[in-house]
């Protein structure tokens, strides 16, 4: 096969052929060139992070959320975790169960299974489920599709996860209820911002980030927002990587309910939820 510079070293060529990224023969394809330009630039993100985790020298488990067929956690075992110790894990929850075996099977045929595992779960019932360990270091969602970001987000925090890393996608619940809710914030100017419908969807793609990236800094995350590829490759481009680092922070409580609360979206503070003021937030 002829050498193709669009794959690591040391990468699984069998594994690129099960997930379609390679043909039979070792080719590629430009579909595939993109989806592999995408997990690849994830894992650049990734990687800093499991790498500060490993110098702890402790195990390390990774939860990834609408895992679809599970591109994103067979690239990150094959060229991180397959060198760890064998309790360093990575859970992918997904919906669909003929997926879920499929990636079950490939893991097993590849030597993968004893460090990955598949669940028939969606994102809000893993947040209950006692299948996935009570703590975890890594939660990711690589386009789960709009609240499904949000459950991801509480189950980080409900697991206690050191690193969050996040490429929202189709986000609707925010549109809808700003819609809804115009007529009471039409006296304030700033409800121009999503008076036309195409600005509503538009506005309540953008807000529902903002207010994402708030709740994990009142949580104690510190937060930073980029782009994932250029935007020829992908529009569901933006990522959230967040790190564990402080205690509860109220000023970002206070902003984020004073946010919902001024554009009509108090409905959903259960959604965007602070911490509890009493539980030690500092400023």
């Amino acid at each position: 096969m002829t050498k193709n510079h669009d794959i690591r070293p040391g990468q699984s060529v069998e594994l690129l052929k099960e997930l379609h990224i390679l043909t039979r023969d070792g080719k590629l394809n430009q579909d595939s060139r993109r989806k592999l330009k995408q997990v690849y630039h994830l894992f650049q993100f990734i990687e800093p992070l499991l790498q500060a985790l490993k110098q702890e020298g402790r195990d390390i488990t990774l939860v990834d959320h609408g895992a679809g067929k599970s591109y994103l956690g067979f690239i990150l075992y094959d060229l991180f975790f397959k060198t760890l110790h064998d309790a360093s894990h990575i859970y992918g929850i997904e919906t669909r169960e003929e997926l879920v075996r499929r990636s079950q099977e490939l893991a097993d045929r590849l030597g993968f299974g004893a460090g990955m595992s598949f669940l028939n779960l969606s994102v809000a019932d893993s947040i209950v489920s006692d299948k996935l360990p009570p703590q975890v270091d890594v939660v990711t969602a690589l386009h789960a599709c709009d609240t499904a970001t949000d459950d991801a987000l509480r189950f980080a925090l409900n697991r206690h996860a050191r690193y969050i890393v996040v490429v929202p996608c189709c986000q609707a619940e925010v549109a809808s209820v700003l819609r809804k809710n115009k007529g009471e914030t039409k006296r304030d100017p700033l409800s121009e911002i999503w008076r036309h419908p195409l600005h509503t969807r538009e506005f309540g793609s953008q807000v529902t980030n903002v207010l994402r990236c708030l709740q994990l800094e009142a949580h104690g995350y510190q937060v930073s927002v980029t782009e994932l590829v250029g935007w020829e490759h992908s529009m569901k481009n933006e990522l959230i990587i967040a790190q564990h680092k402080n205690p509860p922070q109220r000023r970002a409580a206070e902003r984020l309910n004073e946010m919902l609360d001024r554009i009509g979206l108090r409905e959903l503070r259960e959604r965007f939820f602070a911490p509890d003021a009493s539980a030690g937030a500092t400023q």
